[in-house]
């Protein structure tokens, strides 16, 4: 779905439909030492061009709002898990490394380019 932004992200979800006024962020929500979401945070959320880069279903996120000073400049922090592996991802963008060293003929596909 289509957030505020105008970005796909499946952690998106609005629902207007007879009078219904629902728009929330589930990655946020399953967080419950984050703040309160709000609109204007999907304009500073990568979550969506992860999720564009990499396919891999192994890929955990977490993100949690956290409050600056006095509330001022909030920011959202994100970490990556594999799910396969249990171990931290780095780069999110690229995905868990040992994954990638799994998957077959990948470096001939890299050597090609």
């Amino acid at each position: 779905m289509k957030n505020p932004a105008g970005k796909e992200c499946k952690h998106y979800y609005e629902d207007f439909n007879r009078g219904r006024d629902v728009q929330e962020c589930r990655l946020l929500r399953l967080n419950p030492d984050s703040e309160q979401w709000e609109v204007g945070d999907c304009s500073q959320c990568v979550v969506p061009d992860i999720l564009a880069a990499n396919g891999d279903a192994n890929l955990v996120l977490q993100l949690e709002k956290t409050a600056g000073f006095f509330g001022f400049r909030r920011k959202l922090v994100l970490t990556a898990a594999c799910g396969k592996h249990f171990c931290d991802v780095e780069n999110p963008y690229t995905g868990c490394e040992q994954c990638a060293a799994e998957r077959p003929n990948l470096e001939e596909l890299f050597k090609g380019l």
